[in-house]
């Protein structure tokens, strides 16, 4: 058996990502300072039109891509500055979040030279927003037993299913849906193909999932005989398995995957201070001792995408690693509250509201990106372990 060689190589950063970094980090003080953003006393992600185009404008969205798509053809790691300041200071990025991470590589990669010019300069705009349709009712995480289908007709074709989970659908122009274009058979991967609906089509229709916090980021989206002609197929037909295997390497291996509740951890260091017992300061310390373990395995991914490779198996194993770290530090958090006596009703009260967002939101970070059983299934195959 030949064991798989695993690339998590750390690249170096160039000076010249500090100097990115202040400018994000200047921005987003400016921001706060004029009253265009909220307190961070949440995780997660939160939606502003204003702000992604402001973003835009600085040239923040579609980093890496070629400008004649709208693109800035920045670097990899430029970017990945960029991301993490982002989350690390809670800002609301939701709106351009899925496109820009992986709708458009997506269709960098697999799309049509139409496709490109009419979507991507958009998303770089912050004007176009996409969704993601793979989650369907009553298939679990088993995404290989989809029943959404696109059957043949003149010009192109028609969609029937119901896609769920679909985050920010309900702000989103247009969605890419991962349909079966053929009966399944043994082979349950083929037949497969991802198509790019209009969300204000006839037969769409999109209902609100109200998660735990109360607040509207989930969606179910229902396809009635959704007409989608033949230049919205992206991709060949048929390959949407390993299409989407692409575009999952982009979702699970990002710095959100660990950097979602980054405002707890960094309420609690703030909170904890210099009167932190022994005990409180070796917990701490095991948190940031994981978070930059992930933080230099996702970067050398971060690198690894930018070669042109799909590293699905570096990117499962960090979407695992990152779920466990998340659920970990709001349990710890929370124990360090009580053990060290922190009052988060007067004293360290933004740490309170951040750990009572954090407990609600913690639930979906084992499913989101695929869960957790599935992407030790995954990191088993590719290890040749099944």
């Amino acid at each position: 058996m030949i064991t798989p060689q695993l690339r998590f190589t750390p690249p170096e950063l160039p000076a010249a990502i500090e100097q990115l970094r202040h400018e994000v980090r200047d921005f987003i003080a400016e921001e706060r300072r004029n009253g265009f953003l909220p307190r961070p006393n949440h995780v997660g992600m939160r939606v502003s039109f204003d702000f992604t185009r402001k973003l835009a404008k600085r040239g923040w969205i579609g980093m890496t891509w070629p400008k004649k798509y709208g693109g800035h053809e920045r670097t990899a790691l430029e970017r990945y500055a960029v991301t993490e300041e982002l989350l690390a200071a809670g800002a609301p990025v939701r709106a351009h979040w899925v496109p820009d991470r992986q709708t458009g590589p997506l269709l960098l990669k697999f799309g049509t030279e139409e496709q490109k010019l009419k979507y991507l300069p958009g998303i770089a705009a912050g004007e176009c927003i996409f969704s993601i349709g793979l989650s369907e009712p009553g298939t679990g995480s088993d995404l290989a037993s989809l029943s959404t289908r696109a059957d043949r007709v003149e010009g192109g074709w028609k969609i029937s299913g119901t896609k769920s989970w679909n985050s920010n659908s309900h702000n989103a122009q247009f969605m890419i849906a991962l349909c079966r274009t053929e009966p399944p058979g043994e082979d349950r991967h083929r037949g497969i193909s991802q198509f790019i609906v209009d969300l204000s089509a006839p037969g769409v229709t999109i209902r609100p999932i109200i998660n735990l916090a109360g607040e509207h980021d989930f969606n179910e989206v229902v396809l009635d005989a959704v007409f989608v002609p033949d230049k919205n197929l992206l991709g060949e037909l048929g390959n949407g398995w390993n299409q989407v295997s692409t575009e999952l390497a982009y979702e699970r291996s990002g710095p959100e995957r660990w950097l979602s509740a980054f405002r707890l951890l960094a309420e609690l260091t703030e909170a904890l201070g210099i009167k932190a017992s022994a005990s409180g300061c070796e917990r701490l310390g095991q948190l940031l001792a994981h978070l930059l373990t992930l933080r230099q395995m996702s970067l050398s991914i971060a690198m690894t995408l930018q070669t042109g490779h799909a590293p699905n198996l570096e990117a499962a194993i960090v979407k695992d690693l990152g779920t466990c770290f998340e659920q970990d530090l709001v349990r710890i958090a929370r124990d360090l509250i009580n053990s060290e006596a922190i009052d988060i009703f007067e004293r360290a009260r933004l740490l309170g509201e951040v750990l009572d967002h954090a407990q609600l939101w913690s639930v979906i970070y084992t499913v989101r990106g695929g869960a957790k059983e599935i992407m030790r299934g995954v990191i088993a195959r590719g290890l040749g372990l099944r």
